[in-house]
């Protein structure tokens, strides 16, 4: 059975340490289960199963666009299992022609982590990036939820998915990290947003999974594992415990994302 990771986090080697350890304070975490290189992870998620990944890395400052898109567009050159989203900032100059050039690269989405990044999420000067996206079938994934910070906040995500109705979002961590009430409010009548599980289990328990299950369309919900913070066969035990069918099991581990994103859909042996 075919198994997409849409949220892996991934890092040139000369940052790797440091961004690996600026997740690691940011949540307050003791330790992380992996590290964050694409070698580390292709090891890891090939022990539990997995075949394919989503990668990404953001651009905490502006200056940091052109060269995490390149190290992006290479890594995922070199690695058939990867499909790559790219990174773009409130505050670089030319958001829409970095848009252009990647997805001339073959990129197809866009990372946003605002709480890292410290912009809103709705903030109008992302508005001709968000109409690029949507011209062009392209999609964004967003961290979405944090009570600590105003940026990522899920009624923010809902005001985006609204405006740009046709542009597909996929809001991160069930919608709402530690806003799993507010998210699920606010997001779950939006036909174009999509839900990953990813971050979910490991700071909220099983009843902000199980309750995203019920409250969501299904057919929006895609596994994620939030790498290099948690390990593979934790979290796919974890969705055993929700007592999908095998249908269902194989649609969030892969066909919702072939759906979304145009790849084959897997017969489950395969």
């Amino acid at each position: 059975m075919r198994i997409i990771d849409v949220h892996a986090h991934v890092y040139p080697p000369k940052i790797e340490a440091k961004a690996v350890n600026a997740i690691r304070e940011f949540y307050d975490r003791p330790y992380m289960a992996h590290k964050g290189s694409p070698e580390a992870l292709l090891e890891s998620g090939r022990s539990a199963g997995i075949t394919d990944y989503m990668v990404f890395s953001t651009a905490t400052v502006p200056h940091q666009v052109e060269s995490i898109n390149n190290f992006i567009i290479d890594v995922v050159s070199k690695h058939s299992e990867f499909i790559g989203a790219g990174t773009i900032h409130v505050d670089y100059e030319n958001n829409v022609g970095e848009l252009e050039r990647i997805y001339n690269a073959g990129l197809r989405g866009i990372k946003f982590h605002p709480d890292f990044q410290k912009f809103d999420i709705d903030d109008v000067r992302l508005f001709p990036s968000f109409e690029y996206l949507q011209d062009k079938g392209m999609f964004f994934i967003t961290h979405s939820g944090d009570p600590r910070y105003p940026f990522s906040r899920p009624e923010k995500v809902a005001h985006v998915a609204k405006e740009f109705p046709k542009l597909k979002i996929i809001a991160a961590h069930f919608g709402g990290w530690m806003m799993w009430d507010v998210a699920r409010k606010c997001l779950a009548d939006l036909p174009n947003v999509y839900y990953d599980t990813s971050s979910t289990y490991g700071f909220g328990g099983i009843e902000p999974v199980r309750e995203g299950f019920r409250v969501f369309d299904n057919s929006h919900l895609f596994f994620g594992c939030d790498y290099p913070m948690w390990d593979y066969k934790q979290e796919l035990d974890m969705l055993k415990t929700i007592g999908l069918s095998q249908k269902e099991m194989e649609d969030v581990l892969y066909n919702n994302f072939a759906r979304f994103y145009g790849l084959p859909i897997s017969d489950g042996t395969k």
